[in-house]
């Protein structure tokens, strides 16, 4: 009876040994030493994971950010700015390693400590300060100095027609246009802590972005949601009517499983076709669609209760694949895929903003600047 005894407790005590080693292997940050140089492909091909796991996206979020970083050392919008936004709702069940939120610093602290961006390079700050910004509003609520400066550089390379110089990779609805960018730049400043947006340098800096946004509409759904996300705080870019709209018409787009799909949002946007003469995918859910709708139906105003965000958050937690991804489509042009990750992103925001991952950051509306 000893010696089954003694078994069972040196048993109970290996077991116990093995769960805690793997509770703390869980709780070790991905590092840049933890990841390969080389992006990985992105397939349909990944299967979906058996049930949802915070922990593996945000493994994933990791490796995505941190495998960009190592292998293209830039801050780009389609994979680490979303990063920056969405990896601190999953900060109780694995910690980050900071190196990110680091890499982003030292924009300012480094690569323009003697020199910064020219007008040329205006989507720099915008990326920037965004990944700062919305960093700061998830961790403690504050403008960090860094987020301030790099604001601040932002409105110093914006054209006078008050827009900046985007990306055009091709890489629809990301990096194709300057619309894109300056919607970028107009939420951030929106959201941005401590009444930023009433500083002499952005009130300026806004009355020359609503100049813009009068003289270039919005091309597509896309651009117009992403438009009516940023007029919940900025007023004077779209009337209450026009953002009801926008609003009627994303939540009409959505598909029988639940989800939404990102080419779906694109249908509108005369001229933009898929250079391998295949026909836009509008029939088949994805992370990006689905979690940008629900995100900006929350913004405007729709309960997290509505049926259907509810729908829409079921066939998130159904979606994810083993990795910890949610699959995107690359919408018109071959892009590697590299969409999924800030989808990814977006799927976090959503659950986050549904309340089923903590800290939804973002309170009441509050406008700024004139009607």
């Amino acid at each position: 009876m000893a010696t089954h005894l003694r078994a069972f407790v040196l048993l109970y005590a290996v077991m116990s040994i093995l769960v805690g080693a793997r509770q703390v292997a869980a709780q070790q940050p991905l590092t840049l030493a933890d990841v390969e140089a080389g992006l990985p492909e992105i397939t349909a091909d990944e299967p979906l994971a058996t049930e949802f796991s915070a922990l593996q996206a945000a493994r994933y979020l990791d490796r995505s950010a941190l495998n960009w970083q190592k292998t293209k050392k830039c801050a780009t919008c389609h994979t680490n700015l979303f990063y920056m936004i969405a990896r601190p709702a999953l900060h109780t069940v694995q910690p980050d390693s900071g190196e990110v939120r680091s890499f982003y610093e030292d924009y300012r602290k480094v690569r323009w400590q003697k020199k910064g961006p020219t007008q040329s390079q205006g989507f720099w700050p915008i990326v920037i300060a965004t990944g700062l910004t919305f960093n700061d509003i998830q961790t403690n609520q504050k403008l960090s100095p860094v987020a301030r400066d790099v604001l601040d550089i932002m409105w110093t390379v914006q054209r006078e027609d008050g827009g900046w110089r985007w990306p055009d990779c091709d890489y629809a609805p990301l990096e194709i246009d300057d619309h894109y960018g300056v919607t970028v730049a107009a939420l951030t400043v929106s959201v941005a802590p401590d009444d930023y947006a009433q500083t002499p340098q952005a009130q300026a800096g806004l009355e020359k972005l609503r100049m813009y946004f009068r003289n270039n509409p919005p091309k597509s759904l896309h651009h117009r949601a992403m438009l009516a996300w940023c007029s919940v705080r900025l007023d004077g870019i779209m009337t209450d009517t026009e953002r009801q709209a926008t609003l009627a018409e994303l939540l009409s787009l959505q598909l029988a499983d639940g989800g939404w799909s990102t080419a779906g949002l694109l249908t509108d946007w005369k001229g933009r076709t898929r250079s391998d003469g295949q026909p836009l995918d509008t029939k088949t859910s994805d992370g990006y669609g689905t979690g940008l709708v629900i995100v900006i139906a929350r913004e405007l105003g729709v309960s997290a209760d509505d049926p259907r965000l509810q729908r829409g958050i079921a066939w998130l937690f159904a979606n994810q694949r083993e990795s910890g991804k949610w699959f995107t489509r690359s919408p018109v042009n071959e892009a590697r895929n590299l969409i999924s990750n800030v989808g990814s992103a977006y799927a976090i925001l959503a659950l986050q903003s549904c309340g089923e991952l903590p800290g939804w950051p973002w309170g009441p509306p509050k406008p700024v600047g004139k009607d």
